[in-house]
């Protein structure tokens, strides 16, 4: 029987640090490092970030938006946001992972490999002409291209019913705990990423 493996993106297979990223555009607002993670909160949790994650707000209406509501300069939020898809790199250890996962595919045929990530569209298209092993992957969802975001499980299920996943034999790695909650809900064997040392013992399923 064959396993599902399927990854988030940000903070798993790509760093995130949104909290470096507006220290470099905004030192004198973000002087520390807690202004910097208040901040960044500030930024990325809003509705407005989670309507462009979702697909339905463009890029420049969430930059004049958040510049405005934070009376931060707008140039220098144009520039972080629209530089965010090619500062996201990957992490080395879990491209490793993922790359020893690829080669179990192809010598075993017992693994598939899947993406389910928030991520805007055009991040997600930089990210497709920057990186050639996203193409290891079956297939995958990024949440700008169906107007659905995690933790919603309609975006779990669109991914189970386009790719027939099973949830019973379906690994999901995410660093949130909220998305994970929804995958174990769904019967998907879903597990917190801290490192890819950690998970690794959790992504091949036993043979059915």
């Amino acid at each position: 029987m064959t396993t599902d493996v399927v990854f988030d993106f940000g903070a798993v297979l790509f760093s995130w640090r949104p909290d470096l990223l507006v220290a470099e555009q905004f030192p004198s607002q973000a002087a520390t490092p807690q202004a910097a993670r208040a901040l960044a909160h500030d930024i990325f949790h809003h509705d407005d970030w989670v309507s462009f994650d979702r697909g339905v707000l463009a890029l420049e209406h969430v930059v004049d938006r958040t510049a405005r509501r934070l009376a931060l300069p707008r140039h220098n939020m144009s520039t972080l946001m629209s530089g965010i898809g090619e500062r996201l790199a990957p992490i080395p250890d879990t491209l490793e992972l993922l790359t020893r996962l690829r080669v179990r595919r192809e010598q075993h045929g017992d693994v598939r490999l899947y993406y389910l990530s928030n991520m805007p569209a055009p991040f997600a298209r930089v990210l497709e002409h920057r990186h050639d092993f996203l193409r290891w992957f079956d297939g995958g969802v990024f949440s700008g291209d169906v107007q659905l975001t995690k933790p919603d499980p309609a975006i779990y299920a669109l991914l189970e019913t386009r790719f027939g996943l099973e949830p019973a034999r379906t690994v999901f790695v995410d660093d949130l705990a909220a998305n994970v909650a929804v995958a174990q809900a769904r019967g998907w064997r879903a597990v917190r990423f801290e490192s890819a040392a950690q998970v690794e013992p959790h992504l091949i399923l036993p043979s059915a």
